[in-house]
């Protein structure tokens, strides 16, 4: 190999300069392009190997001069054009033109229920809107994050490192 990616064995770059203390994410929007592309990730439409390759076939003055993640988000873009799941015309308005495209997976309500997972935070007593939305009063509820295995909602084909998250009320949830 000897594409721009392939920069350990060219010389004229530099050495690698790393950064004392660096945080995970230099700005927010990185993390938003993280999360993205996870989520991206479960509908399976591309491997990792594919995803890989849409970075390394980056035009050389793009690759020099982006950054980690503003290479994941062109490469996100990319990817999604491909599929169709976006148009280009979507892409340059900043918002969808036509409907949404159904992605092959997804997780069904039942398939959903049932699933064993742990708290990762008590976040507090709030107000319960399946109550309020119907008028029946604001009647306070303890609100949890639980954190669920992929393998716990997708069986042991999914990835084993993958985990989701969520915020669940405690009417919504049963003691095991």
């Amino acid at each position: 190999m000897n594409g721009i990616h392939d920069l350990g064995g060219m010389q004229g770059f530099g050495p690698v300069e790393s950064e004392t203390n660096e945080p995970v994410f230099h700005n927010a929007w990185e993390g938003r392009v993280l999360a993205l592309n996870r989520a991206m990730g479960y509908a399976r439409l591309w491997n990792i190997d594919m995803s890989r390759a849409a970075i390394e076939k980056m035009p050389p003055d793009l690759y020099l001069t982006r950054s980690y993640y503003a290479k994941w988000l062109l490469r996100l873009e990319d990817l999604l054009i491909e599929r169709g799941l976006i148009d280009a015309d979507e892409l340059a308005a900043g918002h969808g033109r036509s409907p949404g495209k159904l992605l092959p997976r997804k997780l069904a309500d039942l398939e959903a229920r049932g699933r064993v997972g742990t708290i990762e935070c008590v976040r507090g007593c709030h107000v319960f809107p399946d109550t309020v939305a119907i008028g029946a009063g604001e009647n306070p509820q303890w609100l949890y994050t639980l954190r669920f295995a992929g393998r716990e909602l997708w069986g042991e084909s999914a990835d084993p490192s993958l985990t989701v998250s969520i915020e669940a009320f405690e009417p919504y949830l049963e003691a095991i």
